[in-house]
């Protein structure tokens, strides 16, 4: 579910207020006497909450939600694969599918054969729903300036 924080009163320490001239967005993120934070998150049988990730992140892809960041990490552990990105790119059976951006380590070239592999990797360590149905290979992911991966740059490649 979305991860929310209760107003109370007194305010939460270090909560903001709302978004500088953005009054729609701050109606959006606060209602109800709550503050809606665009996380998403899952608890367990034992009760522990884990994180999932940014909810406009989140690929829903044929009634399935599946975390970027899990098909990453997954990503990642193939020895071809250096860094990876992954977003959801409509599709009119599912909804949207999993789309990766891979950047190969050195020596290794984008093939066929090579994204099936990569597929059926990512199939073995996670649930055989999330592996990612495209895969283009990049010589690098667009980055913001701290680093973080442009997700948003990739979405909207994605959607064409």
């Amino acid at each position: 579910g979305h991860i929310a924080v209760k107003i109370t009163d007194p305010y939460p320490p270090g909560l903001f207020d709302g978004y500088f001239q953005d009054p729609d967005a701050t109606a959006k993120s606060f209602r109800h006497g709550w503050y809606y934070t665009g996380d998403t998150a899952t608890r367990d049988g034992d009760g522990y909450i884990w994180f999932v990730g940014r909810s406009d992140d989140i690929i829903s892809s044929a009634g399935y939600r599946i975390s970027p960041f899990e098909v990453e990490s997954a990503l990642v552990e193939h020895p071809a694969v250096m860094e990876s990105a992954v977003v959801g790119k409509p599709d009119d059976l599912r909804g949207e599918i999993v789309k990766a951006y891979v950047v190969l380590a050195a020596g290794h070239e984008g093939s066929d054969e090579l994204t099936v592999e990569i597929q059926d990797f990512v199939k073995n360590l996670t649930a055989p729903y999330k592996y990612p149905r495209e895969i283009e290979y990049r010589e690098a992911l667009p980055k913001t300036i701290s680093g973080k991966i442009r997700r948003v740059e990739l979405r909207a490649e994605a959607e064409g």
